[in-house]
């Protein structure tokens, strides 16, 4: 029992690896500032990976832009998408007159429906 190598070990504590032999990718800081808090916060990317023009800030959590020689980078937002509605997509298959015909439609089938299960009852 005393001759265990684990004994004593706080065990999920400690790693037992080392960084022997390992080589680190090469790395970038990149610094954002938020123009909400006006704090800046330092990222670090791979050296091969594209560093987004914006960032989260985490002092205040609202968009933080990419500073390049101490100037913020211009995010260009035009080719994003808008998120379209439900009531947006209806509009293209059908007319506001078109509309009000079916609900007119439908509020007469109800009203009928309803009058219908009051004589009944």
């Amino acid at each position: 029992m005393a001759d265990r190598s684990l004994r004593g070990m706080r065990l999920g504590a400690q790693s037992l690896q080392s960084e022997e032999g390992v080589t680190f990718s090469p790395r970038v800081s990149h610094t954002y500032r938020c123009a909400t808090c006006d704090r800046e916060t330092v990222m670090v990317f791979s050296a091969d990976a594209e560093a987004p023009d914006e960032w989260e800030c985490r002092f205040c959590s609202q968009t933080a832009t990419r500073l390049v020689d101490s100037k913020p980078v211009v995010v260009d937002h035009s080719d994003e998408k808008v998120a379209r509605t439900h009531w947006d997509m209806l509009l293209e298959r059908r007319t506001r007159p078109e509309l009000e015909e079916l609900l007119e439609e439908r509020l007469t089938v109800l009203r009928e429906r309803r009058g219908s299960h009051k004589i009944g009852a």
